[in-house]
């Protein structure tokens, strides 16, 4: 039986989400729209043997947003842009279901699909910025349950799409004058609650059979649909208990729902802060978090309650009684806020900096991070991680110093295990629907026929049975 190894991604955020960190020397003042910043890091983390890279969207900003969401290329652009830079790597992007159309979505990830011979991911979201919906010609953003509804149904609709064609359905028999086998290609015919969609799509299966599906919903509805539908999760657990919680949950859901635990990736997110010594570390990181500045800290704490301005209130009075605000926005994210901030007693002040420089286990030197890396790995809080960055420098440290520990303890790969995403995440291609359905006919059929043949074999023994009695008899 192989070994468990752990798995990675690489996030790719520019010029960064820390309110000042675009002005880190390393980092270009136009990173997030430089595809030759995009490529360096995108071999860096492929030469590093990371699982994918990972790029974060969402729909709507506002003048206050983070230096990164202001100003960021299209996910599914830039990916097909990387995935020529590119060999091994994969390719995963956020695409909203609330604001987007299955047929679209089936399409640009099944071309990203083919055009990177299976490398890519596609990161299922619902949208929790409540501004979003003006940009779509919407009065009001969808409420909560509705958007999960949305997303259940879209996801099944896109992935009906991707298995339009069986994978024998080009037979390109240029002799024969036959390009396609009809018998082979599927329209869909699908009418719900929120889409009509006839079908088929098209573009064909890649290597893959389909893009891997990603999810990164917290809340109730979010992990029901993640342990329903997806094969790896998104999480951003605050400690080592949460991160265990969280997976053991997302498991007992998935089995509850008929699927093996086993086929679905966790991924909490990692952001390493490395230096030579663990006191360094810890001093780095304490110089970052007194260089935050405090109203930029106020705006990035909104944005979870649907960009809720906490620049009203006092910083120095302990966190506000908010109401419902952040109940149709990124739910999970902003009842934790206020759960840690009455919990522990803390000011707005103390909240808005704790969010904006989070103190976690993976900070110290590259030795002691790999320790923790492995704690987590093998003590049930982690599958993989998805790596983030403070700083520009931060993502080449780890794969410079940390990567190399996990491989000298056996944990993380020296050499790419396939050149598919699912291949090198250890994830099933899964059988297209309509093949699998042929199959499953013909092997019932075959069961009939063979019961048949036998009920026949049986009365011909019984006739010649009574025959040759009669026969004696006489």
């Amino acid at each position: 039986m192989t070994a468990r190894q752990l798995k990675l991604g690489a996030v790719l955020i520019g010029v960064g989400t820390a309110p000042d960190a675009w002005r880190d020397p390393d980092v270009p003042g136009d990173a997030s729209i430089d595809i030759d910043w995009y490529r360096a890091k995108a071999r860096l983390a492929e030469d590093a043997k990371f699982d994918f890279v990972f790029i974060v969207d969402s729909p709507y900003i506002t003048p206050d947003s983070a230096p990164h969401f202001l100003n960021r290329l299209e996910p599914l652009t830039l990916l097909s842009a990387l995935a020529g830079g590119t060999s091994r790597i994969g390719l995963v992007g956020t695409l909203t279901t609330s604001y987007s159309e299955p047929f679209n979505v089936a399409r640009q990830f099944g071309s990203l699909d083919l055009i990177s011979h299976g490398r890519a991911g596609w990161n299922v979201v619902t949208t929790g910025l409540e501004g979003a919906a003006g940009n779509y010609g919407r009065e009001r953003h969808y409420d909560h349950g509705e958007r999960y509804r949305r997303a259940a149904e879209h996801l099944g609709v896109v992935r009906g799409l991707w298995d339009s064609y069986e994978d024998d359905a080009f037979p390109r028999d240029k002799a024969a004058g036959r390009f396609l086998d009809p018998s082979r290609q599927h329209a869909l015919g699908h009418r719900g609650e929120f889409y009509s969609v006839a079908g088929p799509l098209n573009i064909s299966r890649s290597a893959q059979g389909q893009p891997v599906i990603f999810q990164a919903g917290s809340s109730d509805a979010g992990r029901d649909l993640a342990a329903r539908t997806a094969d790896a999760i998104f999480s951003m657990p605050e400690s080592f208990d949460e991160a265990v919680a969280f997976r053991a949950d997302i498991r007992r859901r998935a089995e509850a729902a008929g699927r093996d635990p086993d086929s679905i990736l966790v991924f909490p997110g990692l952001q390493p802060i490395l230096r030579a010594t663990d006191a360094e570390a810890e001093a780095e990181w304490r110089r970052r978090a007194e260089s935050v500045d405090l109203h930029a800290a106020l705006v990035q704490l909104g944005r979870p309650f649907g960009y809720h301005d906490f620049t009203r209130y006092d910083p120095d009075a302990p966190f506000p009684d908010l109401g419902d605000a952040g109940s149709n926005a990124y739910r999970s994210h902003s009842e934790r806020i206020r759960l840690v901030a009455r919990a522990e007693g803390l000011t707005l002040r103390e909240t808005a900096l704790r969010l904006a420089t989070p103190r976690s286990d993976f900070i110290g030197s590259a030795s002691t991070v790999a320790d923790q890396v492995e704690r987590w790995f093998r003590g049930g809080a982690a599958d993989g991680f998805n790596v983030g960055v403070g700083r520009a420098r931060d993502l080449d440290e780890f794969a410079a110093q940390v990567v190399p520990l996990l491989q000298a303890r056996g944990l993380f790969r020296h050499e790419y295990e396939d050149t598919t995403l699912r291949g090198n995440l250890g994830l099933a291609v899964p059988v297209n629907r309509h093949t699998a359905a042929r199959r499953a006919e013909a092997e019932r059929q075959s069961a009939g026929q063979g019961a048949s043949a036998g009920v026949a074999g049986a009365d011909r023994t019984e006739a010649g049975a009574v025959g040759s009695a009669r026969e004696v008899s006489a």
